[in-house]
């Protein structure tokens, strides 16, 4: 199985100078719009770098998942246009803390709900959503716990494990984050915080996942398909 991990394009709090002014659940940046096609267009039509390219080019991507957040959905969106394929949300890609709001000292932290099954299905109505996403929105606690979005990042090896010996050539578009946890989990490595794998927005890294067990890291954080402006 080939895993392609890809970072959502800019959302509107990767491009403030105040992260003050952050939003729980913000959306994505002209700039960010500008990348996600860009990238849709790249895993459709690439042949130069498409490891299974086809007579329309493209990297054959089988299956499609992304976080609910709303930068994930709106990346994912061209993406699955792209390549005739509906995204599928999970939520356990989701980035580490959740969505949720620092107010400082005067508010504190709190939690907030993310988006509603209706309001994904009103934007995305082509995306496969679960139960656990329902009219109350999906997050219900404060800010997450480093331990929690670790756990998560074990349980989505473990499904991934558990797709190795498929033909599948799957994409998730998460967070950078959750990549950093994802990528120790894979490797077996332990948590430490002094150690990072930076991840660009729409950056794409490939991880092929063999039923024996074995990992083969092919590349990371390939940034090559966008213009060097758009890069951030």
């Amino acid at each position: 199985m080939e895993l392609y991990i890809i970072r959502h394009a800019q959302s509107v709090n990767n491009a403030l100078a105040d992260q003050k002014d952050r939003l729980c659940d913000p959306p994505l940046t002209e700039l960010g719009r500008s990348q996600a096609e860009i990238l849709a267009r790249h895993l459709a039509t690439e042949t130069s770098r498409s490891p299974h390219p086809t007579e329309s080019g493209g990297y054959g991507i089988t299956r499609l998942y992304c976080s609910p957040m709303w930068r994930a959905l709106q990346t994912a969106g061209p993406v699955g246009r792209a390549l005739g394929i509906a995204p599928e949300v999970w939520i356990d890609i989701h980035e580490h803390g959740g969505v949720y709001l620092d107010q400082g000292e005067d508010g504190g932290i709190r939690g907030c709900p993310g988006k509603t099954r209706t309001e994904m299905l009103t934007e995305f109505p082509d995306f496969v959503l679960p139960d656990a996403i329902t009219v109350q929105g999906w997050w219900h606690q404060g800010r997450e716990e480093r331990a929690s979005c670790l756990a998560r990042a074990i349980r989505t090896v473990g499904k991934l494990r558990e797709w190795a010996s498929s033909d599948e050539r799957i994409a998730i578009i998460t967070h950078g984050g959750f990549i950093d946890a994802l990528m120790k989990a894979l490797f077996s490595q332990l948590p430490d915080s002094r150690v990072y794998y930076h991840h660009l927005n729409v950056a794409i890294s490939r991880v092929d996942i063999r039923s024996t067990g074995y990992l083969d890291l092919r590349y990371y954080n390939r940034v090559d398909h966008i213009p060097r402006e758009l890069v951030s």
